[in-house]
Formats: structure tokens, sequence, C-alpha cells
């Protein structure tokens, strides 16, 4: 069954891209001008995920993500805020209201479908699972405990969190600034080699031979953990 994405947008030529981009055999989208006609669509109309830009007219889209997220009906569905690649404040201010991630325009629309994959993997997953299990890499969550077939591995917590995040999205792309975000936080400003160094750390103590081939580096986009 096809995914329903709702993609609010003033702009004509992205609403454009954006059916063009995600219309088709995976998902079925609905493009809204503005939040208010978004709001009327949902009370007739089931959406697994919101693409929601900052500038709109009328409300806007901070006062917009507000609603979504303070209404109990509402409150469950992934949000993806969108906003001008330097608009830093929106950003965080997003992140704080609720929203699931960002994407800061112009966007590729390889990082864009790796956000809204993620995104619906994490919240269709429902409670996660203490055992977390790709290929041969086992992750104990209850005992924070990693394993390569039998062989336990020691990771400090940033590697941990990081190859939590890439295997929990097993196959999908992560991109380097939802890595950033989700394991260093959203006020981290670091250079991006910082995540680079991890990834080779967490190859090397996986066994860059083994287990650390299934990091694999999807240039100029983020990373992913094959289960190949």
């Amino acid at each position: 069954m096809k995914k329903t994405i709702f993609v609010v947008e003033d702009d004509a030529s992205i609403r454009d891209l954006y059916e063009m981009a995600l219309d088709g055999a995976k998902y079925s989208v609905s493009c809204f001008e503005d939040a208010e006609d978004m709001f009327d669509a949902l009370g007739k109309q089931h959406c697994d995920l919101i693409i929601l830009d900052v500038m709109l007219p009328g409300m806007d889209g901070l006062a917009a993500l507000r609603l979504l997220k303070g209404s109990e009906n509402t409150a469950d569905i992934p949000v993806i805020i969108a906003s001008a690649k330097g608009d830093e404040q929106a950003k965080v201010e997003g992140l704080d209201i609720g929203a699931d991630d960002y994407i800061a325009k112009p966007f590729g629309m390889r990082e864009l479908a790796a956000r809204i994959n993620a995104n619906l993997r994490k919240h269709s997953g429902g409670a996660m699972s203490a055992v977390l299990a790709v290929a041969e890499v086992t992750i104990n969550d209850k005992e924070h405990e990693v394993y390569v077939g039998d062989k336990p591995v020691q990771l400090t917590l940033k590697e941990y969190n990081l190859l939590h995040l890439l295997m929990e999205n097993a196959d999908d792309v992560v991109t380097r600034e939802t890595l950033l975000y989700r394991v260093w936080g959203y006020d981290y400003y670091g250079e991006t080699r910082t995540l680079d160094m991890h990834i080779k750390s967490l190859r090397r103590k996986l066994g860059d031979d083994a287990a650390g081939k299934h990091i694999v580096t999807v240039r100029g986009v983020g990373y992913k953990f094959s289960s190949e």
C-alpha cells in the first residue's frame, strides 16, 4: 500500500518538483499552498508523513508544527521541516517544537528520499526492540552491548549510537546531516570530518574486512548499513 505524503509549500515550482520526485509507485503525494488547506485535508484523509515549509502565507510552518504536535490526532505523524539553508534558527526552533527531521533548501532528490524513508521506517516500527540484529551484527539495547557473531565489540557511546541509527535504518541511506544531528545533537556545529572519523573507527572495530564492510559510503549523501 502506498504511503501518503502531504507537502505544504507556497512556491508552485517547488510543489511541482515534489510531485515529480515522489508521486509514483511508492508514494501518494498531496501538495498544499498553505497550512490551512493541509489541516482541512487532514480531517478527511490519512497521512503518513508531512513535509512542511517554514515560510508560508497565513499560518507559518512553525505555527502549523505546534498545532500538529499539540494534537493527539496528529502528534504521531512524522514531520520534516524545510527551510532555507542559512536559516539555522528556524531549524533549531522546529526541532525544539517536535519536528522529526529537517531538510535545507536547495536539496537533492536522493537526500529527500533518504529522509522520507528513514522517518517512515522509524515511525512504522512501533516500540523499539531490545535486540537489533542485521547481518552478523547484533545490538542488545538492554545490556548496551554489541556483538559481531558471538564476539563482543567495545564501542564508545557515540560509536554505539551511530551504529544503532544506521542499523535501525538498514539498507536506507542516512544523510550526514541526520547522523550529526541525531548522534551529536542539533546544536552541534563541528566539522563533518568528525562523522567520517567515527565511521572509520566503527568500521575498524567491527572488522574492516568483515562486518565493517556493511557500513557503506553513499557519496555526497551519507552512509547506510547494508544487510547484504
